[in-house]
């Protein structure tokens, strides 16, 4: 998958964090221009994504998915990024995805000097990656939908405990990795 301008659309859900991330990041880069984007809405009765109108034929998530891979049964999330020339899903892999946005399409960008993952930084910024999806991103998660007292307070206390760490972290520092914003900070937000 080459980058071009045009040739890529990012299928978000607004109300889903893992999608906002890409987002973030493609408004940080400046590729508004470059990757369009298009919103799927969560259904109230059928627990699935659809779209407000047809996207490449298709009115919900799944047929989308299927329309990539004929008899896919798997979960259909977003976000995807999705190739319109061949018609396929490029990733659904929203980490994989931002690190995509930050260096593939820099010819393109309005903002190419900008490096959310620049090489010095990267055992730093994977670190707190792991440490934010497991204890934030998905620990709210994991308190929300706890299935016991104890699986609960298990959550909660390790939410909390990288919340403090985080927060000591940003009492010196403007970013988790230093001066500037990094991935780690976009994965927080």
């Amino acid at each position: 998958y080459q980058p071009a301008a045009g040739r890529y659309r990012l299928f978000v859900g607004l109300g889903c964090p893992w999608a906002h991330r890409t987002l973030v990041v493609r408004a940080l880069k400046g590729l508004e221009e470059v990757i369009s984007v298009s919103i799927a809405s969560p259904s109230s009765d059928a627990g699935i994504w659809v779209f407000d109108y047809p996207q490449e034929g298709c009115n919900t998530l799944p047929e989308l998915y299927q329309l990539a891979k004929s008899g896919y049964s798997g979960r259909s999330t977003v976000p995807v990024l999705w190739d319109e020339q061949t018609k396929t899903i490029v990733n659904n892999e929203s980490a994989e995805i931002i690190v995509m946005l930050n260096s593939a399409f820099n010819e393109f960008a309005t903002n190419p000097t900008l490096n959310l993952y620049p090489e010095e930084l990267k055992e730093t910024i994977d670190c707190w990656n792991d440490k934010i999806y497991h204890a934030v991103n998905n620990g709210v998660y994991r308190c929300g939908f706890a299935q016991s007292q104890a699986a609960y307070e298990t959550a909660c206390n390790e939410l909390f405990s990288t919340l403090d760490e985080i927060d000591a972290v940003l009492a010196t520092s403007r970013y988790l990795c230093g001066d500037n914003v990094t991935l780690a900070d976009v994965r927080l937000f």
